[in-house]
């Protein structure tokens, strides 16, 4: 379809020898259960991990700044490695990087429940980020390739739902564990999940259809340029607010990451299997659809992060009735995005239902605002259940949309692109946010500057909404599913 056209073109027709239909039976529950049980560890353990962080320090005598780094290396590494994988998932064959990945995040938990010291740890969670990547990387392509129509769309549904219950459930569940047993037991639970996982990758295996040999490889040069940027970036985001993000060594980092992707796009103009096919970039109705996460960040995930301290600092709530409160945030992660999908089966346009989870995102933001230090829960229920749906209705729906729109034997590099820039757009959501906060908060009260900071989380979702729309074409048809 042209470029000019207001909407999706169809979705790229997979090549006959990797026809789901013709290659493979309708894949059974297992296999698409144990992908979810993967899906569902990693980001139990982005959230859970920050609950264990005071056990950990207590038990190992770990100073702030590298029992921080426990959090830190984890989402360093998944943020680096996740299009790293998708790419050679296009390579080796995606069932073939999935097991690589659950393996290797198996052996790093079991390695972060036994280390000695808080270095180890912090060690053995960036391993565990690494694999995580190839988790979600290959568990959507995975899906990609093996469901079509309807079933895909129930199928990314599914993926969304228990990505958002992992991030929900983290929190209580390691404070369950530190409670009744230790934090090591935090780390041990996530390696027993990903063996069963991997007892299920046979069959996995068999529901997924052959894919056709390019002769393309590894692109290794490309991926140790995109490493080296990534680190360089994201630890920038990382310390900006610790070290200050006028400080000299914030900004090399940032002046680093510039020329690395500089040289990473030179390279990858030279290499005849890239491993970010820039030709991605430039269809831009895949590109606005990988933005629908990224509104996601600043929109809900910031408030995922912060809220529970508003709660407890200005509204004076304990930490188990913030936690409850929080509830009616998360929650939607349980409905909405298989009401999606089921919405998508009778007719809706998903471009429609992507338009409408941001649109909430704008307005739950906006309407959040009316939280003050004595304010009920009626009134904010409204407020933190829209911002929860804004997040809901897009979750695993635009994955299943985006993978759509490219070759199918590029889906684990385009899966790699989206979740990038959807871990990448929350790290600096997040660290943007406490930044700012901070910032205000010495000139007014915390209150105020709390509030100052929704209006601009909902200018940005706003903006970022119209440049998707814009991208879009500005029309949503049944028939661009």
């Amino acid at each position: 379809m042209p470029e000019s056209s207001s909407t999706l073109p169809a979705p790229a027709e997979p090549a006959a020898e990797a026809s789901p239909a013709a290659a493979a039976p309708e894949p059974r529950v297992l296999p698409l259960a144990a992908i979810l049980l993967a899906v569902f560890v990693v980001p139990m353990s982005i959230s859970g991990t920050a609950v264990a962080l005071p056990g950990i320090g207590a038990d190992t005598g770990a100073g702030a700044a590298p029992l921080q780094w426990v959090v830190n290396a984890f989402n360093v590494a998944f943020a680096c490695f996740t299009l790293v994988w998708g790419s050679v998932a296009d390579v080796v064959g995606r069932v073939k990087a999935f097991a690589a990945g659950a393996a290797v995040y198996a052996v790093a938990s079991l390695g972060s429940a036994l280390a000695s010291d808080v270095l180890l740890l912090d060690a053995a969670r960036a391993l565990a980020g690494v694999g995580g990547a190839a988790i979600f990387s290959c568990g959507a392509a995975i899906l990609s390739t093996v469901y079509e129509g309807p079933a895909r769309a129930k199928a990314f549904a599914l993926f969304g739902t228990v990505a958002g219950v992992g991030i929900a459930v983290g929190p209580s569940l390691s404070g369950v564990l530190l409670q009744t047993v230790s934090w090591r037991w935090v780390f041990a639970l996530h390696a027993v999940a990903l063996a069963v996982v991997l007892l299920a990758v046979p069959v996995i295996a068999r529901a997924v259809p052959p894919t056709p040999r390019t002769g393309a490889k590894i692109d290794v040069p490309g991926s140790a340029v995109f490493v080296v940027a990534m680190v360089l970036l994201t630890t920038a985001i990382v310390q900006g607010s610790q070290w200050g993000w006028g400080s000299a060594g914030v900004l090399g980092l940032f002046a680093g990451a510039v020329v690395a992707l500089a040289v990473f796009g030179s390279v990858e103009k030279r290499r005849a299997h890239p491993l970010l096919d820039l030709s991605l970039l430039r269809n831009r109705h895949f590109l606005a659809l990988c933005l629908v996460p990224v509104a996601g960040s600043f929109g809900f995930v910031t408030m995922l992060t912060y809220l529970p301290t508003y709660l407890t600092e200005v509204t004076g709530r304990g930490t188990g009735a913030a936690g409850l409160i929080m509830v009616l945030l998360t929650a939607p992660m349980l409905v909405f995005p298989l009401l999606a999908a089921k919405s998508v089966a009778r007719g809706v346009s998903p471009l429609t239902i992507i338009y409408v989870s941001l649109g909430a995102l704008v307005v739950g933001d906006a309407a959040l605002t009316v939280f003050g230090p004595d304010v009920s829960v009626g009134v904010v229920a409204l407020p933190m259940i829209v911002t929860g749906a804004g997040m809901a209705l897009a979750a695993g729906l635009v994955d299943g949309q985006a993978l759509a729109l490219v070759d199918p034997a590029k889906a684990g590099m385009a899966a790699g692109f989206l979740n990038t820039l959807r871990l990448g757009s929350e790290a600096v959501a997040v660290a943007l946010y406490g930044s700012v906060l901070t910032t205000l908060t010495a000139s007014r009260s915390y209150d105020s500057a709390f509030h100052l900071v929704l209006w601009g989380l909902a200018a940005i979702c706003l903006v970022l909404g119209l440049v998707v729309f814009a991208l879009l074409g500005g029309r949503a048809r049944s028939e661009d599913r």
